[in-house]
């Protein structure tokens, strides 16, 4: 069960990482998003999530 939750933690995170990427946020912001994303993978997906680069529109 554990390793399932671990594939699906990665599957968001790559998933975030491609969509902060994509983003129109500026060059720097997308790098520390990118950044939190992958030290933090719980938290920053969360935090990326609530209050991702380039807004909500």
């Amino acid at each position: 069960m554990g390793s399932l939750i671990g594939i699906l933690i990665l599957i968001a995170d790559i998933y975030a990482i491609i969509k902060i990427a994509q983003s129109s946020a500026e060059p720097l912001k997308k790098a520390l998003w990118i950044v939190g994303v992958i030290l933090f993978p719980v938290v920053g997906l969360i935090a990326w999530y609530l209050a991702g680069p380039g807004g909500k529109n």
